[in-house]
């Protein structure tokens, strides 16, 4: 079962249903999805070396969520990152943004972004610059992800970290000891106070009720190659694949997910618009 049959399929009630909160990012992700692979008029000539047949094959459109586009890149991304692995342990750090706080992450998505980016780095590099262990600059790799497992809007950055740092002064590499590397809790608590300030500096409109607790998660992930494998997911090609689509029946899609508490499969089911509008409101 694929996302863009449905799409094409339901279209209309989609937008009669969601026309006020569809972005034009979301209107350029539908147009370049329904038309991808379908205009005769646009296509690649392929050839053989070892024969004469050639066959022609309609252009994908190359947009980042379309789950039948950018496998290719992908794999070129994996690759390059894998090249980058230094031969230490790794550490993938989350920042997630409260529950309270997602209205405003909706509605000033590319200034929340960004200022969600700009301060998680900023508290991991100082963080690393005065870590006993550490002591100097650090490099990290970090990917926004805008869902949990059952695709419901939930904003985070996951970073791959090294276990080591570089010191500028003594051109020196230290390599982190043991299976530590930062305390989330502290973590948690610079990260709410920095990011609260760069919201207020934007002007941004905040709710009246903050959490004091915030979420930070800094687990060992061994080499890093898995951690980069996980997040390769979803940088390209949407966020729920095609064959996680396992049934439509009666006006309800059913999807499968790997629940982060039991480690299981389940199954989430919704009104086929509802599905549509919990896939799209990811598209960035």
């Amino acid at each position: 079962m694929k996302f863009i049959e449905l799409l094409r399929d339901h279209l209309d009630a989609f937008n009669q249903a969601y026309d006020g909160q569809i972005t034009s990012s979301m209107r350029q992700a539908i147009f370049a999805m329904l038309n991808c692979r379908s205009n005769t008029e646009r296509t690649s000539q392929w050839a053989c070396r070892s024969c004469t047949h050639t066959a022609d094959f309609p252009l994908s459109c190359g947009h980042r969520s379309c789950p039948q586009c950018q496998h290719n890149t992908t794999t070129e991304w994996l690759n390059k990152q894998q090249a980058k692995l230094l031969p230490v342990e790794y550490y993938m750090v989350t920042f997630t943004l409260p529950y309270e706080l997602r209205v405003t992450a909706k509605h000033q998505s590319e200034l929340m972004y960004q200022a969600m980016f700009s301060v998680a780095a900023s508290v991991l590099k100082d963080f690393a610059k005065n870590s006993k262990q550490l002591g100097g600059d650090i490099g990290f790799t970090g990917v926004l992800h805008t869902h949990n497992r059952r695709r419901d809007y939930h904003p985070h950055i996951h970073f791959i970290i090294p276990a080591g740092s570089f010191n500028k002064h003594k051109k020196q590499w230290k390599k982190n000891k043991g299976k530590y590397l930062f305390n989330a809790f502290n973590l948690a608590t610079v990260w709410r106070a920095r990011l609260l300030a760069q919201l207020a500096k934007l002007s941004l409109k905040l709710p009246s009720s903050i959490p004091q607790k915030w979420v930070v998660d800094c687990q060992h992930v061994g080499k890093g190659l898995p951690a980069l494998k996980y997040l390769s997911r979803y940088l390209y090609r949407g966020v729920l694949p095609d064959k996680n689509i396992v049934s439509n029946i009666d006006g309800q899609i059913s999807f499968e997910y790997q629940s982060s508490q039991t480690n299981t499969t389940e199954i989430r089911t919704l009104p086929t618009v509802e599905f549509l509008w919990l896939v799209l409101q990811h598209v960035l």
